[in-house]
């Protein structure tokens, strides 16, 4: 990972999107700090459209979409995505799978919780999850004293068990059941809302994120970000991101828009 001040001009020129994980990538200990809100208004004067990645529930995601300065959200590790038309004052809602289909799943997520609760000790549901549509969270340090590596491991291999996917985010472990990821709902959120196939515009785009949920968009992107305390997954993450912060959290990303905007 080389520092984000070192990010070449030729490539700052390039970036007509920002995407952005939310949870210890725009926060610092759980809060929005105003550098960040300043930021994402940088860029949106700049002409550089903004988008969150997150693991967070579609309740929230509703309240991103309508009232940050951003350009639409996907929720959930890429349940769906969200943006809402200022012009029309009208959400748009784009789900991977059916309500039907989440309906199922939802039934079957509540007998794996109860499974998950009882076998190790100390987690807790998120106290997000009422808010939630297509997954399960189980919190490991947000609202909890924080588990150690191998009951979060653990968690992860209880899903997994059970047919669905687990992806760890720096707070939760995230449950669904389904072929998506963040990248996956991130291409169809291009195509559908910006017209734009995601590969062919991918070098024009820069990811940030902190945790190993977002290795996928590390994979893909060649302008991938980790803000600074993405290092304290150094050693659980499969795909280092190409930058790195030298402050944390939301910091972190005001730092890396900085740079951007720096030519």
């Amino acid at each position: 990972m080389k520092p984000i001040k070192q990010l070449p001009d030729a490539v700052k020129k390039r970036i007509r999107y920002v995407l952005a994980d939310i949870d210890d990538t725009l926060t610092v200990g759980g809060r929005l700090p105003a550098v960040v809100f300043a930021a994402m208004e940088r860029l949106k004067t700049a002409g550089i459209r903004t988008i969150p990645i997150t693991g967070r529930p579609a309740g929230w995601c509703d309240h991103i979409a309508r009232m940050w300065p951003v350009d639409g959200v996907v929720g959930e590790n890429g349940a769906f995505y969200f943006r809402y038309d200022d012009g029309r004052r009208k959400m748009q809602r784009r789900y991977f799978k059916t309500e039907d289909q989440r309906s199922a799943d939802r039934q079957k997520l509540q007998k794996l919780e109860l499974e998950i609760l009882e076998k190790i000790p100390g987690c807790r549901v998120s106290a997000d999850q009422a808010y939630r549509e297509a997954d399960l969270a189980i919190d490991y340090c947000e609202d909890v004293p924080p588990l150690s590596t191998d009951a979060v491991e653990q968690i992860v291999r209880l899903f997994e068990e059970a047919g669905a996917r687990a992806k760890i985010s720096s707070i939760h472990v995230n449950g669904w059941f389904g072929d998506y990821d963040k990248l996956t709902m991130t291409q169809m959120l291009f195509e559908g809302v910006f017209k734009d196939n995601l590969e062919s515009v991918k070098a024009d785009v820069i990811f940030i994120g902190d945790s190993p949920n977002d290795v996928p968009m590390f994979q893909f992107f060649p302008h991938s970000v980790g803000v600074a305390n993405i290092l304290q997954f150094k050693d659980k993450i499969i795909q280092e991101p190409a930058w790195v912060t030298l402050k944390s959290g939301g910091y972190g990303f005001a730092e890396m828009v900085d740079s951007i905007l720096t030519k």
